[in-house]
């Protein structure tokens, strides 16, 4: 924002592209008033100036619009997403009020009613292609980078800094680093440097007073909504602090209501988390190194009971797309990343997507959705529910050294083998590094899932083709996939009803924990009895438990029970 100018600057300023007076004695009219600032975004940035007549030579004739400027100024940022500030002058023939609009974002024309509005001299006009183009291709720079004019060292909170600091020296057990003074610390990290404070070292380190003189958009909101309705969230906090002071607590929030999900698989009872930890502080950090700082709005942190929906403003950076996320890495905040990857929060550049990918695979639980993204936003949505518990059992049954050598497309190949509402066309080539592995063959009729008996059915030339529209499972697809008769494929089977079969499961085996805990001694056929069960049921319920919950101490006849967990 440029420097207040006196009334007399005012008076005496070019009508144009950079500056708009309207007289507006008493009219109030936010949607005439939110295109204006969207072409002078467009056009660089530039000021609103109500209560001086745009005719020379200009006086003032005061105004009575917008009597509450400071609701007027969040509902222009809210249609805008850009920083917009208001200041009156007081004077004698009347009130001047003057709306200082910020440029648009790198790379992103502003819009506002459905169009990017622009300036050709005095006549407000839909921005033409050619300039909006010109917008698209400007060369995107690292913001978080740039020095904050004003800030200082001062501004900067010790405590965030030695959080870093810690993490820093833990991961690269450089232990030089624990005797670095601050500046060096700060220096070394290219958070500061010679010219001054970044905006990076604000955003990681500020304290709240800085924060909100110099970056109030970079609070993180953490709301937690117990129903689906809008309305009230039942949790919020706002964190307005160096983000390395709210990064553990965000997930600490979020654990609090973290339930397990039990999945039965034959006679063992599979607990899946519902957010898994990596995944959620991986899509958090994305939310803090990706979202654009020049453009109003904070990076909120929904959660629900079975998914988390991260919201930050700047769309994606540029050249990404929900199609290649996967494959094109673009950092828009380079300085922020690189801080993230010195103390370890990030592995590798590219590669948090990916992971986030594989794990929702891995757990059987639908992908990431960036459904309600735009321009503007990005909305990611991790959804924490278990969607097929036949996967979830084939890779818990997976050796680790198998795991570890799959792929992000190899997990994406087998989840075709149990839901495959999002897949079209794939052609049996791809499942190469799966057949390498031993996870599956070819044959003629397609492509089977070993120890699973399911085909994946191939045309002549080798594709197999879905329905994009159907929502279809293992148990439900005879035509398309064909099974042996295996258990795990019976429709009959238990684990198609998961939660009745969970809660009959985890009850009988909390009765069983009961009756030994009350008499270590007592027998299976005692169990039995007292509990009403048959002995073959108490028996595979026990070999469930065993070396989990319960150990047996001694023999048969002469041993007792000992309850790991009590």
């Amino acid at each position: 924002m440029r420097p207040r100018e006196s009334i007399d600057e005012l008076l005496n300023a070019p009508e144009g592209e950079h500056y708009q007076f309207k007289e507006w004695k008493t009219k109030d009219d936010l949607r005439e008033a939110a295109k204006i600032c969207c072409a002078l975004a467009n056009c660089g940035g530039g000021r609103l100036v109500l209560g001086i007549s745009d005719k020379r030579p200009r006086k003032v004739v005061g105004s009575m619009a917008f009597p509450q400027p400071e609701r007027t100024r969040l509902d222009l940022m809210a249609k805008l997403r850009v920083r917009i500030d208001f200041y009156t002058y007081d004077h004698e023939n009347g009130r001047v009020l003057v709306f200082d609009v910020g440029s648009h974002p790198v790379g992103l024309p502003v819009q506002a009613d459905d169009g990017a509005w622009w300036y050709h001299g005095d006549s407000l006009i839909l921005m033409p292609e050619d300039v909006r183009w010109a917008i698209y291709a400007e060369n995107p720079h690292d913001f978080s980078a740039d020095v904050c004019p004003g800030a200082t060292i001062d501004d900067l909170d010790s405590g965030a800094i030695e959080i870093f600091r810690k993490k820093w020296c833990d991961y690269s057990k450089n232990k030089r680093i624990k005797k670095l003074t601050v500046m060096q610390l700060l220096k070394d990290c290219a958070a500061v440097s010679d010219d001054g404070v970044t905006y990076a070292a604000l955003i990681l380190f500020g304290k709240t007073e800085a924060l909100r003189k110099y970056m109030p958009h970079s609070e993180i909101v953490f709301e937690y909504r117990s129903k689906e309705s809008a309305g009230p969230a039942a949790h919020r906090v706002d964190f307005l602090v160096g983000f390395f002071h709210s990064y553990d607590k965000i997930w600490e929030l979020v654990n609090l209501r973290n339930d397990q999900q039990h999945y039965q698989d034959r006679f063992a009872v599979l607990p899946v988390y519902t957010f898994n930890e990596r995944v959620v502080r991986e899509a958090i950090l994305n939310a803090v190194s990706h979202r654009n700082y020049q453009m109003a709005g904070n990076i909120f942190v929904r959660q629900f009971a079975r998914r988390i929906e991260i919201e930050n403003p700047g769309g994606f950076p540029h050249g990404v797309t929900v199609e290649n996320i996967l494959d094109k890495q673009s950092a828009r905040n380079a300085c922020i990343a690189n801080i993230f990857q010195l103390c370890g929060l990030v592995e590798r550049a590219g590669q948090g997507m990916n992971m986030i990918y594989e794990t929702a695979m891995r757990e059987a639980k639908p992908l990431p959705d960036f459904k309600g993204s735009d321009a503007y936003f990005v909305k990611l949505t991790l959804n924490g529910q278990v969607y097929d518990p036949h996967m979830l059992a084939m890779i818990k049954k997976t050796n680790d050294d198998i795991l570890d050598a799959l792929t992000t497309d190899d997990y994406y190949l087998l989840s075709v083998f149990f839901h495959r509402k999002r897949y079209a066309e794939i052609h049996r080539s791809r499942f190469g590094h799966l057949e390498e592995l031993g996870l599956v063959k070819m044959t003629k009729r397609g492509i089977e899932l070993l120890g699973k008996g399911i085909i994946l059915l191939t045309d002549e030339n080798g594709v197999h083709y879905v329905d994009n529209g159907a929502d279809v499972t293992i148990n439900d697809a005879d035509e398309v996939v064909n099974g042996t008769n295996d258990p795990v494929n019976d429709a009959n089977d238990p684990v198609n009803d998961p939660d009745e079969v969970v809660n009959e499961v985890v009850n009988r085996q909390n009765k069983i924990l009961t009756a030994i805990k009350a008499n270590p001694k007592i027998t299976i056929k005692q169990i039995s009895s007292q509990l009403g069960i048959s002995k073959a049921t108490v028996e595979r319920t026990i070999a469930a438990m065993k070396n989990t919950q319960i150990k047996r101490i001694g023999s048969d006849k002469t041993g007792h029970w000992e309850v790991i967990h009590p």
